[in-house]
C-alpha cells in the first residue's frame, strides 16, 4: 500500500534515530491537511468556499483515511457550516498520532515506551524501514531543488509543508530561502485540477493563519 500524504508528513517530522517528532504542532496541522487532501483526491470529500462536505462515505481501504472520513461525516452532520479550518483545528492534535500509529502498523517505525519517575510515559517512534522516507525525500528533492514536474499529490504535499513552515523538516540542512520560493511557486502552479487547487488553497490559508498567529504569540511571550 502507498503511504498516505498524512503519513508522509509524519515520516518527515519523526527523527529517524530518536523517534521524537520535530515541529510537532505544525506537523499535526499539516498531517490533518494531508488527510483531507487525500480524501479529496479520492473523491470522498469536497471543499467548496471553505465548506467541507462528504461526497462519498465509501471506505478507501486506507485505515488512516477511513478513520478520519467517518469522523468527518459525523462532525459535518452536526455542524451546518462545517468549515475546513474548523475541522483542521479539531483534528490537528490527534492527526499526527493517528498517522504514526499507521506507520507502526506498516512496519515503517516502531514504538518505544519510556517511563519517567515511574509515572509519565514517553513514546518515541524510531525508524525501522527507511525505504518510504528515502523515496519521499528523493521525490521532494527532484521537484523542489531540481525542477521536476510534480504530480497532484506531490503538489499538495509541498503546499502543506510550505504553509506549515516545515521547510527544515522537509529539507534538513538547507536554508529556507533556497527552497521556499520554489515551494511557493509549486503551491500556486497549474499542475492540479481546479477543484483540487481550491482545496489546497483553502487548507494553505488556514495553515498560514495558524502559523502566523502562533509565531506572533511566541514573540509576545518572549518579549
Amino acid at each position: 500500500m502507498a503511504v498516505t500524504l498524512g503519513e508522509e508528513v509524519a515520516l518527515l517530522a519523526l527523527d529517524d534515530h530518536s523517534g521524537a517528532a520535530k515541529n510537532r504542532s505544525a506537523a499535526g496541522w499539516a498531517v490533518a491537511g494531508g488527510v483531507l487532501l487525500d480524501l479529496t483526491l479520492a473523491g470522498r470529500v469536497a471543499v467548496v468556499d471553505e465548506r467541507l462536505t462528504v461526497t462519498d462515505p465509501a471506505p478507501t481501504g486506507e485505515a488512516l483515511l477511513d478513520g478520519r472520513l467517518a469522523k468527518i461525516a459525523e462532525w459535518a452532520e452536526r455542524d451546518a457550516k462545517a468549515k475546513v479550518g474548523d475541522w483542521l483545528g479539531k483534528d490537528q492534535a490527534k492527526a499526527l498520532e493517528a498517522a504514526v500509529e499507521n506507520l507502526c502498523a506498516r512496519g515503517v517505525v516502531t514504538e518505544h515506551k519510556h517511563r519517567t519517575l515511574g509515572i509519565f510515559t514517553t513514546r518515541r517512534y524510531p525508524e525501522v524501514d527507511g525505504t518510504a522516507e528515502r523515496e519521499l525525500r528523493h521525490r521532494l528533492e527532484d521537484v523542489v531543488r531540481y525542477g521536476a514536474e510534480p504530480d497532484e499529490r506531490t503538489t499538495g504535499l509541498i503546499a502543506l509543508l510550505h504553509a506549515a513552515g516545515l521547510h527544515a523538516v522537509a529539507f534538513p540542512g538547507i536554508a529556507r530561502k533556497q527552497v521556499a520560493p520554489r515551494m511557493e511557486a509549486i503551491a500556486e502552479g497549474q499542475w492540479v485540477a481546479e477543484d483540487i487547487r481550491q482545496a489546497i488553497q483553502d487548507m494553505q490559508a488556514v495553515l498560514v493563519a495558524v502559523m502566523t498567529a502562533t509565531t506572533a504569540a511566541t514573540t509576545v511571550a518572549t518579549m
